[in-house]
């Protein structure tokens, strides 16, 4: 797929820090009713928040930020244990419904286009499989997106990003890991997991849940929702192996 992006600009951006190299690229869904709507609020000053690329059903890529610059898409957010994602990433939005409206599947030619971007932006900047990566990675207590329905295994093809594991609950290593040691083992992937003395309140976010929510929804998604059960642990090994 050739690479066509339209120019237009968002006022939502600032300087990245001095000597801050880009070497992730974080994607998101728009989560609104319209690709018009979603391009209109990432460009509206007043919403102070923005994406480098957006990328509409039918595959048009838009760029509202110069990579140069460090838009804000991913909020509060950490990987491997550095805060501010903003500062090294670059921010792509896929215009999806996303689950508040009626999450639907992503479309070809948006994924032709995710892909065809991907490309390019790793052959400019060598961003590593590993450093694609999902809202909902680096921002597990806020964030759902892209979800369980983006097809990461189509990205993983092209050598773009790491895709899910395939296997049963016996299918990786040892998996009876236990809950620590399930817990330390997402940390090592990148993952930021809430101490339960964090949450306060005692709430189902507090401690370990969001952030097995949100691995399960990149690397298991046929676990969704059943906790550190035999198959999210012998996920987390896989995955473990893969990202580090």
């Amino acid at each position: 797929m050739a690479l066509q992006i339209i120019s237009h600009p968002s006022p939502n951006y600032d300087a990245r820090p001095e000597a801050q190299p880009i070497d992730m690229v974080v994607l998101h869904y728009t989560g609104m009713k319209s690709g018009a709507a979603a391009l209109a609020r990432l460009c509206e000053e007043t919403a102070k928040v923005s994406a480098h690329y957006l990328i509409e059903e039918d595959g048009k890529i838009y760029q509202m930020v110069d990579e140069e610059n460090r838009a804000w898409h991913a909020g509060l957010s950490s990987w491997g244990g550095k805060h501010g994602v903003n500062s090294r990433s670059i921010g792509i939005e896929i215009v999806n419904t996303g689950h508040e409206w009626g999450y639907t599947d992503f479309l070809e030619p948006q994924i032709d286009a995710v892909i065809a971007l991907l490309t390019d932006i790793k052959a400019r900047r060598g961003i590593k499989p590993s450093m694609v990566l999902g809202h909902s990675d680096v921002a597990p207590e806020r964030k759902e997106d892209p979800g369980e329905k983006f097809p990461w295994d189509r990205l993983a093809r092209q050598g773009l990003a790491v895709g899910t594991f395939q296997g049963g609950y016996d299918a990786a290593g040892d998996n009876m890991l236990s809950y620590f040691e399930a817990i330390q083992s997402l940390k090592d992937i990148g993952y930021h997991v809430l101490d339960a003395s964090q949450a306060g309140d005692g709430s189902i976010i507090g401690g370990h849940s969001a952030s097995v929510l949100a691995f399960q929804r990149r690397f298991c998604p046929a676990a969704l929702g059943q906790g550190l059960s035999p198959m999210t642990k012998a996920a987390i090994e896989w995955a473990k192996r893969k990202m580090v």
